[in-house]
Order: structure tokens, then C-alpha cells, then sequence
């Protein structure tokens, strides 16, 4: 009963921030759910939403003030990415910035290895990062459900793997970079239509401040 009730706590709260308070901006939100417990709501987000991305940047918010002066530093990086790199769909969330590809932009059908246009693409994504060097980045690999839900895993962590060896041998540190496949099991558009098949064939990027931003961030906070 006691869990039931929280969830339905932490349900309430999420669908307020994201309807009731339609003023707020993406910084103004990502405080209010790091004062809330960022790691439960960002758990429950993500279960709730099939959205890996959204549940683990809310899961590493870390709210108040701190989290609105972040808030605001990856709104700049996130217009700067909207604007440079066309090819991919850039969104804020909480204190963090989603960056997703469709697989046929880095890949061909049923491979691993990058295409060239892929790494026009990632050059772009590459020489951003770099700018603001005071980030981690999560590269995950997604896939559709057609095949069998082991080949489909083991195709999302290659691919994944592929962009953040790119990533490394392009300038990025091996600090910042972390990797995840999650073959078929986290799908964010419907399988159900060869639209949203395609669409579920896909790598994000999760891009999150590092201590030292964060560490920076509660200073300004405190001024």
C-alpha cells in the first residue's frame, strides 16, 4: 500500500510539473524535481515513459538553485546542438540534454560500422563537446523488436560501442564516456508501423554536468 502511494505521489508530481506549470522553462523544472528526489522520479519516468534517456537524466538532477544554474548552462549547449546539427533531434530535459540519431544516419542496414555521413555528423557532435568539457556522456544503442531479442541486444551494444570509440579517438575523454545497449526492451516510438520501427533504431546521447560543473553551479548558487 505504502508503494502504491508513492507512486502515485511521484505520478502526481511529475504530471504537475509537466502540465500544470507550462511557464516554467526546462531549468525552472529540472529544480523542482531534484528537490523532489531526482533518482526515484527519474526511475519511475523512465520505467513509465519506455524512455531510458529522460529517466536517467532526471535520475542525476540535483535540484534547487544548483540544478537551475545548470539548468541554464545546458540550455545554451542545447541551442547550439539544434542549430549545428540538424540531422539529429536535440531535447532538454530536467539538468540534462538528450541527443538522439536514427540508426540510418550513423549506420547502415544491419551494421555496425559508421557510415560517412555519420561522421560528418559526429564531427559536429564532437567539436560541441569539446566546447563545454564539463559533461558526461552516456551513449546508448537501441533497436527495433524484428529478430530475435538477443541478436537485437547485441547489435545495440555494438553500435553503441562503435560511436564512443568514434567519440574517444576524436578528441573526447574516455572520462566523460560511458556505454549501454538496450537491444529491444526500451522502445520510445511504436514497433507496431514500419515508421516507428525505424524510428526505434536509434543511439542517444545523454549529456549531464560532470562534479566539477556541478560543483561550480553551487557555487554561483550561492552568490
Amino acid at each position: 500500500m505504502k508503494t502504491s502511494k508513492n507512486l502515485l505521489a511521484i505520478i502526481l508530481f511529475i504530471s504537475i510539473i509537466s502540465i500544470s506549470c507550462k511557464s516554467w522553462n526546462k531549468s525552472q523544472k529540472g529544480a523542482a524535481i531534484g528537490v523532489a528526489g531526482g533518482g526515484v522520479v527519474g526511475a519511475v519516468v523512465g520505467k513509465i515513459a519506455g524512455n531510458t534517456g529522460l529517466g536517467a537524466i532526471i535520475g542525476a538532477t540535483v535540484g534547487g538553485v544548483t540544478g537551475a544554474v545548470i539548468g541554464h548552462k545546458m540550455d545554451k549547449q542545447a541551442a547550439e546542438m539544434q542549430k549545428n546539427i540538424p540531422d539529429a533531434k536535440v531535447v532538454r530535459v530536467g539538468e540534462g540534454i538528450v541527443i538522439e540519431f536514427n540508426s540510418k544516419i550513423l549506420f547502415g542496414f544491419n551494421e555496425s560500422s559508421l557510415s560517412n555521413n555519420a561522421q560528418g555528423n559526429l564531427n559536429t557532435l564532437v567539436t560541441l563537446l569539446q566546447k563545454y568539457p564539463d559533461t558526461n556522456i552516456e551513449v546508448q544503442g537501441h533497436t527495433d523488436n524484428k529478430g530475435s531479442a538477443a541478436y537485437n541486444q547485441t547489435l545495440s551494444e555494438r553500435r553503441a560501442s562503435t560511436v564512443t570509440s568514434y567519440l574517444s579517438h576524436s578528441g573526447i575523454s574516455a572520462t566523460r564516456l560511458t556505454t549501454k545497449g538496450f537491444g529491444e526492451t526500451a522502445p520510445k516510438y511504436s514497433n507496431d508501423t514500419d515508421d516507428g520501427q525505424t524510428q526505434n533504431r536509434r543511439v542517444e546521447f545523454l549529456v549531464t554536468a560532470n562534479e566539477k560543473m556541478k560543483a561550480e553551479a553551487e557555487k554561483e548558487a550561492g552568490k
